[in-house]
């Protein structure tokens, strides 16, 4: 039976990810707490993994009931309040990364990519996958390096990639009346991040090329061509009607193809 396999948030954008059992969607259509908070320079810019490989020296954890964040770096562990002291953050962050930054708090949309697109979607089977492909990069590494909201199991590899593309049909997350519907956007287009050891933040050798010749060769046939750009595509990007925003999702849940 396909199901919801993990459920994955990510606080404060371009950091650690923590797990949750359950997630809310929100009313801006992603998942609540992820990229709820995110840093910005003097221009505007987010500061994340694109930006500098430094966020990989940094280790964190959230409590999403407190809004508290933990971040240990070269063994010294500090604690904010993210709603209380948001100057106080702000601040030990621009000492880290050595330019003035602020953090900013979005509750209802959070600071996703590609604004007015909802949660992420890969399946366990493709990021098993994805593994195999390396020899040194693990399912959890994997995991880690594509940073997915949802995790769907049950499904073989690349079972994402046939809700793009001219007559896609979508998935349903649930049962009635807490149904959640799906929709496929667009394929996930990758950058440095995925490239880089989630530890160390040091570069897979040769990892783009590698990837995209098994992704070529690995293709799925029930996946419409003409809704990839390249092959350097992996994971999807999907969006949930408002009727169906503030619905819960939960690990478990059933998961089922819809037209």
């Amino acid at each position: 039976m396909a199901r919801i396999e993990r459920l994955t948030v990510y606080p404060v954008k371009g950091l650690d990810g923590i797990e949750r059992e359950a997630a809310t969607v929100t009313p801006g259509g992603t998942l609540a707490h992820d990229r709820e908070f995110a840093l910005f320079d003097d221009a505007g810019e987010v500061l994340n993994g694109k930006r500098t490989d430094r966020v990989h020296d940094l280790d964190t954890d959230f409590d999403p009931e407190t809004a508290t964040l933990s971040v240990e770096l070269d063994g010294q562990r500090e604690r904010f309040d993210l709603a209380a002291e948001p100057e106080r953050a702000g601040a030990w962050f621009s000492e880290v990364f050595g330019v003035e930054l602020t953090l900013e708090r979005d509750r209802e949309l959070g600071y996703v990519d590609r604004r007015g697109m909802g949660p992420s979607v890969i399946s366990t089977a493709t990021l098993r996958e994805v593994a195999s492909w390396f020899d040194d990069v693990t399912v959890a590494g994997a995991r880690r390096r594509l940073r997915a909201n949802v995790e769907v199991g049950g499904v073989p590899a690349f079972w994402e990639d046939r809700f793009v593309g001219e007559d896609a049909p979508a998935f349903a997350v649930g049962d009635d009346p807490d149904t959640v519907r799906f929709e496929g956007v667009t394929p996930c287009g990758r950058c440095v991040v995925p490239e880089r050891d989630p530890d160390t933040g040091e570069p897979t050798p040769e990892f783009r090329e590698r990837f995209v010749e098994r992704r070529e060769a690995t293709f799925p046939d029930w996946a419409d061509t003409e809704a990839f750009d390249h092959y350097y595509t992996l994971m999807l990007i999907a969006s949930v009607p408002e009727r169906d925003r503030e619905q819960r999702l939960r690990v478990g849940d059933e998961v089922r193809v819809v037209e």
